[in-house]
């Protein structure tokens, strides 16, 4: 099954939209990784949450995930209680959940208007 690594943080006032764009810009190309979402949870702060083939990927990752992390800590604000300017975890998906499929009524659409053809006239001559 997949694993999912989460990042909170907080980031220091007036940086939170370079902070988007700097994670928008991101290309990476961790062996493993199947994609990501920056999630902006509050004022000021964000979850980056990001999806693995496996728990090993996250674990090789971790050197790249870090030198991408020095490129943004001046943007970032410390989160207190000893956890610097992140908040980490990860694990193994242990469950996966699926959306429930509903039944949506389709309404009729009138047919779109057409332009109408013009009609080839022909030269007449008197």
């Amino acid at each position: 099954m997949t694993a999912f690594n989460v990042v909170r943080f907080r980031v220091k006032p007036g940086n939170e939209q370079r902070f988007i764009d700097e994670h928008r810009k991101l290309r990476p190309g961790f062996k493993g990784f199947l994609g990501g979402s920056l999630i902006k949870t509050g004022e000021q702060t964000f979850c980056m949450i990001g999806e693995w083939r496996n728990f090993q990927s996250i674990a090789a990752a971790r050197p790249q995930m870090i030198a991408l992390l020095d490129g943004m800590r001046e943007m970032l604000e410390d989160l207190g209680g000893g956890l610097g300017v992140t908040d980490p975890v990860s694990g193994d998906a242990v469950v996966k959940l699926r959306a429930t499929k509903t039944k949506t009524t389709r309404t009729k659409r009138a047919p779109a208007a057409r332009p109408k053809k013009k009609r080839a006239t022909a030269n007449r001559t008197r």
